[in-house]
């Protein structure tokens, strides 16, 4: 790997429930609430948001929508520390399978240099897609 190679954390979940619901839980401010941040999410292309956590914020951008099948947008968070300063893209796509769908995030941005901010993304984004899933659960 060199100085300037960027790393991707990938998770896939396969969720036996619909696309449609899925991107609901992906697409709607309340629901994002309740499996990521808060935040003041909005889906049109290049809409800015924050997600907010009691440790800070990230600053968002919408980049891509493919309703029902892929969205992208920026995951920035300012910080003194390079080390966890990240400027990167998640993207989530939605493949149907036969008993539900594959769910697959990645998030790619982050430096060499950020060893523990690469970790916490890898096991922060598995408890948060599995959380995404009880929600799903619970929608009509």
């Amino acid at each position: 790997m060199t100085d300037t190679e960027v790393r991707t954390v990938t998770v896939e979940r396969e969720i036996p429930h619909s696309a449609q619901k899925i991107w609901r839980a992906l697409t709607t401010q309340h629901l994002i609430e309740e499996w990521l941040m808060k935040n003041d999410f909005g889906l049109d292309l290049g809409h800015r948001f924050q997600l907010s956590g009691d440790w800070g914020h990230v600053d968002c951008e919408i980049l891509d929508v493919d309703p029902g099948r892929s969205l992208s947008y920026t995951w920035n968070h300012a910080h003194d520390d390079p080390a966890y300063r990240l400027q990167s893209t998640v993207t989530f796509t939605l493949e149907p399978k036969l008993a539900g769908t594959l769910l697959r995030m990645e998030q790619t941005g982050f430096r060499p240099d950020q060893k523990q901010a690469f970790g916490g993304a890898k096991g922060g984004w598995k408890i948060h897609l599995e959380n995404l899933e009880k929600v799903v659960a619970t929608l009509g």
